[in-house]
């Protein structure tokens, strides 16, 4: 692990304004997209680095014909802010830190992790599902920043969401899986969530709540579809009793030597953007 923070870039440090109309749209349909929110510049700088990490740490050896639907949506390699200084500049980004904090309301938050996910040419439909079933985090103010490092057209597979349904509860207890899509698209069909599938025009990003279903396309062109992404959580969230596998094993790897009811703030969680209390306020959706 890296051993301190660096500086930011002024572009990664400067504040991005976001409105009241904006967050009160976040808490309401669980998600939101920003344009406009990093330059194509910086992010073809980051893209070289964040690509040159996955391929030197992606550990997936199988032909894409003989992975599971899991392994079919993505090349995933997580924390590689611990590896490159130049990547742990991004994740530290104070600009997008901030939109976290001000969208769920909270004086500032803390890393949960960060999270390259690569769907190769040919790559297969990423099935609806919830974040929040994989981490023992005892509180809903978790987000999640998806950033595409290129343009995202519907054949690159871009993220869609189903608008309200932070507070939807069935399904939250299905791994992603062929069995999670089928489920949930049934589910879906007689609630009142609307699916928001949308390309992502370069510098266009989007977060979303770690309770909100989401899904994302195949990647039917012949180039990699590129996404970084940092999970944010409250600064003041605590550890859950881990309710299944998954959260057992976050617990040992992103939250090291934590235990239910500890503040999760291992080495692996600095705190990325501090909201002083006079700060606009706020609560999470529940």
């Amino acid at each position: 692990m890296l051993s301190s923070p660096v500086p930011a870039p002024a572009e990664l440090a400067t504040p991005y304004s976001v409105n009241a109309d904006q967050i009160a749209r976040f808490r309401r349909d669980g998600f939101i997209k920003l344009k406009h929110v990093l330059s194509a510049e910086l992010l073809a700088h980051y893209s070289r680095e964040i690509t040159n990490q996955v391929g030197l740490r992606s550990k997936e050896t199988l032909p894409l014909a003989e992975r599971t639907a899991y392994g079919k949506a993505f090349l995933q390699v997580m924390n590689l802010w611990t590896h490159s200084q130049v990547v742990q500049e991004f994740v530290f980004s104070p600009r997008l830190a901030r939109i976290a904090a001000e969208l769920m309301g909270v004086r500032g938050v803390r890393l949960y992790h960060d999270q390259a996910l690569y769907k190769e040419p040919g790559g297969g439909l990423t099935p609806m599902h919830v974040d929040q079933y994989y981490w023992p985090l005892a509180g809903d103010a978790v987000c999640t920043v998806w950033i595409p490092l290129q343009a995202t057209p519907p054949e690159l597979g871009p993220l869609s969401f189903r608008a309200g349904s932070q507070r939807f509860k069935h399904g939250r207890e299905l791994a992603i899986s062929e069995e999670s899509e089928r489920q949930l698209q049934a589910a879906f069909k007689v609630s009142d969530h609307p699916l928001v599938e949308e390309p992502y025009e370069l510098g266009e990003v989007s977060f979303h709540y770690g309770w909100t279903f989401h899904r994302a396309g195949p990647n039917n062109s012949d180039r990699p579809r590129a996404v970084m992404t940092v999970i944010y959580m409250d600064a003041d969230m605590r550890v859950a009793v881990p309710a299944n596998p998954h959260q057992e094993s976050d617990l040992s790897v992103w939250l090291p030597g934590l235990k239910p009811g500890d503040h999760a703030a291992s080495p692996l969680n600095p705190v990325l953007y501090p909201v002083e209390p006079s700060a606009r306020p706020g609560i999470a959706a529940r």
